[in-house]
């Protein structure tokens, strides 16, 4: 089979080529062994758009291979920090070139709107691989006083070797000077590959990022047991999480960090600007039609407010438009499956059999696509899925809110300005302890990210990941870098004479 293929696009009137290969040592190349193809399916259509070659095992060991050469020879620990940082910010320019293109990729084979997926996600990652690139080459350990006349000791930060990522998080792992496997989801392989093309366009030796589309139980078991895989970085569901967790322990104990899902709660307490905190909410839930980790699915209200909250959310959840990611007037596309789209059904008609009076929605539409439009109702507002509940006091809404064996995210709303309050004529008294209400709060939930008065909203230099079984380890910031890097102690004796026989 050819090893690229062209997507015509009618609707803008445009082809865009993407490779098919596996990425292997800076080439697109067939299979070792497999016949068997992927296909990315548009969401918004239901038909195949491309096909693209399933990596076997065998080629996940030539994958590692090629990481594991690399690494020795042209990577690692031979070349640079300042080197890194050059070809990785070629990267982030390569990809800020080429971001409305890989934007309409996005769009057909995830159903992400193309102004979403160009100015945040894309734009995002710019950013990312920038912060990371100014990284490279302060990776600094420390000088460990032992004994002045005779000994001192230092540290080392080395790169832990070869990674199996399994989400796009390159950018630190190459910052350290790790090599990558990077096996993308099996549903949306196609901009990972398009952005092989400039991995190798911005000058990175070969071998250094090797991209293999395989379906999970294949490859990504592949690389959770390989045995010359030196660290796996996961981002998916718990039980997923569970399994690369045992194999990598029953294979050479790599190390792993696994950003898992979540049950994240929203608090509005009675404080709250009503207006924005249902802007956030309906951004917590509806961002990337609900499929985000982070998605804040579980909000509860402060009695007190609860009928006008309810009322401002389901305004707000109403003017979102779902429609293909193609035009530019969505907010939100559809879902990016058939067993996505079942499953988010089975929730909406589960809410109905359990009470849930729809106001909003709650149909499916007579015409191809898996989308979901946002639906509203008295016990449950879906968009696609939230449930809405409601406490009466700051101990209870904690609570209710660490009542999770998750805990990635979690928000909450309480102070304002004085004029947005229509509770108290007196709001300026309440200021101050509303504030304090935040500090409170924050600290009691138990969650890797809490957001106060905002939700969703990421930034490169602050830390993320989650608690109990929403994961291990941390992305973004310096925290990142411990991810991907092995701490090694030298002792250095220039004095010290050792008598022997003890």
């Amino acid at each position: 089979m050819s090893l690229t293929t062209q997507i015509n696009v009618p609707r803008l009137n445009k082809t865009l080529t993407v490779p098919t290969g596996l990425f292997i040592n800076n080439e697109f190349v067939p299979s070792v062994d497999s016949k068997e193809l992927i296909h990315a399916i548009n969401p918004a259509t239901e038909e195949v758009i491309a096909s693209v070659v399933a990596a076997s095992s065998k080629d996940i060991d030539v994958a590692v291979a090629a990481a594991r050469q690399a690494f020795k020879t042209t990577w690692g620990k031979n070349v640079t920090g300042f080197e890194r940082s050059r070809l990785i910010n070629k990267l982030a320019d390569l990809i800020e070139r080429d971001a409305q293109d890989l934007a309409e990729l996005e769009a057909l084979n995830n159903g992400k709107p193309v102004k979403i997926a160009r100015d945040f996600d894309i734009g995002d990652s710019i950013q990312c691989l920038r912060y990371y690139a100014g990284w490279a080459d302060k990776i600094i350990g420390q000088t460990l006083e032992v004994d002045n006349k005779a000994k001192l000791a230092f540290t080392r930060h080395d790169p832990i070797g070869v990674c199996g990522q399994m989400a796009w998080k390159v950018a630190p792992a190459l910052a350290v000077g790790c090599t990558i496997v990077m096996k993308p989801s099996e549903l949306t392989p196609l901009t990972a590959l398009k952005l092989s093309e400039l991995v190798m366009e911005a000058g990175f030796p070969a071998g250094v990022v090797n991209t293999v589309p395989s379906l999970g139980p294949i490859g990504g078991a592949a690389l959770s047991s390989h045995p010359d895989v030196d660290k796996v970085a996961f981002t998916g569901s718990t039980i997923t999480g569970r399994k690369i967790m045992e194999a990598a322990a029953k294979s050479n104990l790599k190390k792993v960090s696994l950003e898992l899902g979540g049950k994240s709660p929203h608090l509005i307490f009675e404080s709250a600007d009503l207006e924005q905190a249902a802007s956030w909410a309906a951004l917590g839930i509806c961002y990337n039609s609900g499929q985000d980790c982070t998605a804040g699915s579980r909000v509860y209200v402060q009695d007190i407010i609860y009928d006008k909250f309810l009322a401002v959310l389901v305004s707000k959840v109403k003017e979102q438009v779902i429609g293909d990611g193609l035009d530019e007037k969505s907010g939100g596309g559809p879902v990016v499956s058939k067993g996505q789209y079942d499953r988010v059904w089975g929730y909406i008609e589960s809410g109905k059999q359990e009470g849930a009076i729809a106001v909003l929605g709650g149909e499916k539409r007579n015409s191809k696509g898996y989308f979901v439009d946002p639906t509203s109702g008295s016990k449950f507002i879906f968009g696609p899925v939230l449930s809405v509940g409601v406490f009466k006091s700051e101990e209870e809404a904690i609570s209710l809110a660490n009542d999770t064996s998750y805990g990635l995210g979690a928000g909450l709303h309480s102070i304002l300005s004085t004029e947005c309050s229509p509770y108290y004529a007196d709001a300026a008294l309440h200021i101050a302890d509303d504030a304090n209400q935040c500090m409170r709060v924050s600290s009691a939930l138990e969650a890797g990210t809490v957001w106060v008065n905002q939700y969703n909203i990421l930034n490169n230099n602050v830390p993320f990941g989650g608690k109990k079984q929403s994961g291990i380890g941390r992305e973004l910031g310096s925290y990142a870098l411990e991810e991907y890097t092995s701490v090694k102690a030298i002792h250095w004796n220039f004095g010290e004479k050792l008598e022997w026989p003890l």
